[in-house]
């Protein structure tokens, strides 16, 4: 097969628009298994750490025998290469890899591989279970902008549930997080517009294909997130959501973010997938308490008694949760320090700047400022009210920590 798709000049032509780089057979390779494997293929992501993309799948779906596994011949090791030939060579079909790049084209989506700058580090954790490539409509730099903050929570959640969301979420991405939620119902789409809201920044995993608005009431938001946020779904252009999907997409919600907070939740809502993920992960885990008799809250109270999730109740503690994630954030080419000082010198105690100012007075990008104001807040340099960002007064700041 990878024969065949790299001597496909159409097909080499839309990797290449997807994905401008030196990668191009590594590129098309890992297409190729996001179309034959679901996400999260265990044994699918073991041949390509062992072999790569390319070479792992010519082993996968080629006339080469499968009894002799890379890295040994065990029983065990032998009968998973047998069952997972079985499951990808039914899908191996160069037309469906064609069909995946084309809509991708089509949607203005781009690609994204392991080795790219905006590739997520925390992807790594899941190991063998990491996915092979990222579809992504929309910003792909702010997968790796940190910090990142998941927030899920029940579809059919309450009155109290959104509004907290809504606060929480606003008041994070206000201060330069990024809010990571999956694009359904209730909590999530709360969490997005809330970031859309203060000017921030959002991500959605999806489901399905970064081409299929799911669910249908939410076409009008994920378009708004493509435009201003991304996209990100690791099943190809034109495939369809399903449960087995929404579950295993959870693990990406929980890996991408360096926090993960469950504002409501039911018994058995599915947002405890997530938070198991998180858990399993050593990523921080919160959760919001409710009414000891609601039932839209059993499931966080759950999380706070059996999974020692934190108890969350304002943005502020949201920060606690992944407070020395600042200190690993990525440096532009300026370095951390110079970045920092720039954007202080910018600032005053008595005028109010927008972000536009500042970044202009600074001579840096928007959202290199957005991470840089996001972190100085977090350490107290800098305080942001109805007209604008400003320096904290020393003297203030250390009452406030005194108090």
């Amino acid at each position: 097969m990878m024969d065949v798709l790299l001597a496909d000049s159409e097909i080499l032509a839309f990797a290449r628009t997807l994905h401008p780089g030196d990668e191009l057979a590594d590129c098309v390779a890992r297409v190729a298994w996001s179309v034959i494997a679901e996400p999260g293929d265990a044994v699918a992501g073991s041949l390509i750490e062992s072999l790569g993309a390319a070479d792992a799948l010519s082993l996968a779906v080629g006339d080469s025998s499968p009894l002799l596994p890379p890295g040994g011949a065990s029983a065990t090791a032998t009968r998973a290469l047998v069952d997972g030939r079985a499951r990808w060579r039914p899908r191996a079909d160069p037309r469906a890899v064609m069909a995946a790049l084309r809509g991708a084209v089509a949607v203005r989506a781009q690609l994204v591989i392991p080795g790219d700058a905006a590739w997520p580090r925390g992807l790594t954790d899941l190991g063998p279970h990491a996915p092979s490539v990222l579809w992504v409509r929309g910003r792909v730099e702010l997968l790796v902008r940190e910090p990142r903050v998941s927030i899920v929570g029940a579809r059919a959640c309450s009155g109290y549930g959104e509004h907290v969301a809504t606060e929480l979420a606003g008041d994070l991405a206000a201060a330069g997080a990024v809010i990571v939620s999956g694009g359904a119902y209730g909590i999530d789409g709360a969490a997005h517009r809330a970031a859309l809201g203060v000017q921030g920044a959002t991500i959605a995993i999806l489901a399905g294909g970064v081409d299929r608005a799911y669910p249908a009431g939410h076409q009008s938001l994920l378009r708004q997130i493509a435009e201003r946020g991304a996209l990100v779904s690791e099943p190809p252009c034109g495939t369809a959501p399903t449960k087995w999907r929404f579950l295993a997409r959870n693990r990406l919600i929980a890996a991408l973010g360096h926090a993960t907070v469950v504002v409501e939740a039911g018994w058995r809502s599915g947002s405890l997938n997530t938070a198991g993920h998180a858990a399993s992960l050593g990523r921080p885990l919160g959760a919001v308490p409710g009414a000891v008799t609601s039932a839209s809250s059993a499931g966080c109270h759950r999380l706070l008694r059996e999974y020692d999730a934190h108890c969350v109740t304002s943005a502020q503690e949201v920060r606690e949760l992944y407070g020395a994630i600042h200190e690993s954030v990525e440096e532009d080419g300026s370095g951390r320090d110079s970045s920092h000082s720039r954007v202080l010198d910018a600032l005053g105690t008595r005028t109010r700047l927008s972000l536009d100012e500042v970044a202009r007075r600074s001579g840096l990008s928007p959202d290199r400022v957005r991470a840089v104001l996001g972190l100085l807040h977090l350490e107290g340099d800098v305080a942001r009210d109805d007209g604008g960002w400003h320096r904290q007064r020393p003297a203030r700041a250390s009452v406030s920590r005194a108090r």
